[in-house]
């Protein structure tokens, strides 16, 4: 399971920037206005084999006229909160300020590891200035540049270090599939999981949370055997206005994170929104299963078939470029399809685990190859000679040998994973595609 790093800081001490060099994108908006980041950003970062998710929050900004820093400083408590790690950004130009000693205190009480990192250190000059940053009480400053990256190999050093060790689940078996229903608030996720093990509470068995405070509940009837990854409902709410999809993001990373399947809840009478977007944008950077679930089709009075397929057509371009993925419309307060749901989160796992031999694979996509080659590129010929499906790997993995691997274009790659899918059923199930030199 990953781990979650939460950056924070006051405004315009550079948390965005860092955010993206950390992510290797440049998701989060960057500009001089301090306040620029309001919105919550989530990404994936890697260091030395050690995966961990990203968060960008808001500046702290105390007594504010400005209408959007109460909701600001709730994002900064939730990720606190939240969090394994908390990275506390602050300025070596600027030096400390008010607002900075405002945070320190708040981070001084949290039980999280944090980390001070002294930004905007373009130049050897500023690392002098580092000592005043001791009086915040919160250790070493780490001297760091969002901008040029001094430093900042270090700093992810310290970091992986605070991570939590990996959770023990002995009592839990690794064979089993284990299926995590996210989605926004109020789009009937509690609803479904009552529908599913409400009946017959014995043959359910729970098992103790891990530190992630993720619950697995065994559901082993109707000829189904599995884990459902819950964490709705865990944690006391830290404040009655909190801010909802925020926390229901964080959430949903320890549930994706802590499953093999998501199967992805959309309110039918409020259509896919942005916050369902997110959602999927982090089932689609774990690179899990995945399986729509569109919710409450009970209320929608008027239904034809023309109706579903519209409804369908939508969610598949606000989803696109990825569309090969079941969508299933159901009810849990009628119960109308909620079995089905299940069937196909099976379907997807198992399409998940297919490994097809690679005399078959050669057999297919070598005729294919030699009738729809890849373009020549500066009078380059590229030949496709040998493809096998990599061992021992999460999602499928294929890798196409070829004497110009850096001649394929990426477009060709998607007719390779089209013609992949159209022979093969992976449903649901991420590809990775690799074009390696023979």
């Amino acid at each position: 399971m990953g781990n979650i790093v939460a950056i924070v800081g006051r405004p315009n001490v550079g948390k965005s920037t860092f955010f993206n060099r950390l992510t290797k994108s440049r998701r989060a908006i960057v500009d001089e206005t301090a306040g620029t980041t309001r919105d919550r950003q989530y990404g994936k970062s890697n260091w030395n084999g050690q995966e961990f998710s990203v968060i960008d929050t808001g500046g702290w900004v105390v007594n504010s006229t400005d209408i959007f820093e109460d909701e600001i400083k709730r994002q900064v408590v939730l990720a606190i909160e939240e969090a394994d790690v908390v990275l506390f950004l602050a300025d070596i130009q600027n030096g400390i300020t008010d607002l900075d000693l405002e945070v320190s205190n708040i981070l001084r009480k949290s039980p999280k590891p944090v980390i001070l990192a002294t930004n905007k250190a373009d130049t050897f000059d500023w690392q002098f200035q580092a000592a005043e940053f001791y009086k915040l009480g919160l250790g070493d400053p780490f001297i760091v540049s969002a901008i040029n990256g001094l430093g900042t190999g270090e700093l992810l050093d310290e970091l992986v270090k605070s991570f939590k060790k990996e959770a023990s689940f002995d009592e839990i078996e690794e064979d089993l599939p284990r299926f995590a229903i996210v989605g926004r608030p109020n789009a009937g996720k509690s609803s479904i999981i009552n529908a599913l093990i409400g009946e017959e509470r014995t043959i359910v068995t729970d098992i103790p949370g891990t530190t992630r405070d993720s619950i697995y509940t065994r559901f082993n009837k109707f000829g189904h055997d599995f884990y459902l990854v819950d964490t709705a409902g865990i944690r006391k709410k830290a404040k009655v206005n909190e801010d909802l999809e925020y926390y229901s993001v964080i959430r949903s990373i320890r549930a994706i994170e802590n499953s093999d399947v998501c199967i992805l809840m959309i309110d039918a009478t409020r259509g896919i929104e942005s916050q369902d977007l997110n959602i999927f944008s982090l089932i689609q950077k774990n690179k899990k299963g995945l399986v729509v679930c569109v919710n409450k089709w009970d209320l929608i009075v008027e239904k034809e078939n023309s109706d579903v397929k519209n409804y369908e057509k939508s969610i598949r371009e606000r989803l696109a470029p990825f569309t090969d993925f079941p969508i299933i419309f159901a009810s849990a307060i009628t119960k109308q399809r909620i079995l089905k749901v299940l069937d196909t989160a099976v379907n997807v796992y198992k399409n998940k685990q297919q490994k097809i031999p690679t005399a078959r694979l050669n057999e297919f996509f070598l005729p294919l190859i030699q009738n729809y080659p890849p373009p020549a590129l500066k009078g380059k010929y590229v030949k496709i000679k040998y493809v096998t499906q990599l061992p021992s790997t999460h999602i499928p993995s294929f890798v196409f040998f070829a004497n110009l691997p850096q001649y394929v274009k990426e477009s060709y790659r998607r007719f390779l994973e089209n013609k992949l899918r159209s022979k093969w059923d992976f449903n649901g199930t991420f590809i990775n595609l690799f074009i390696r030199r023979k």
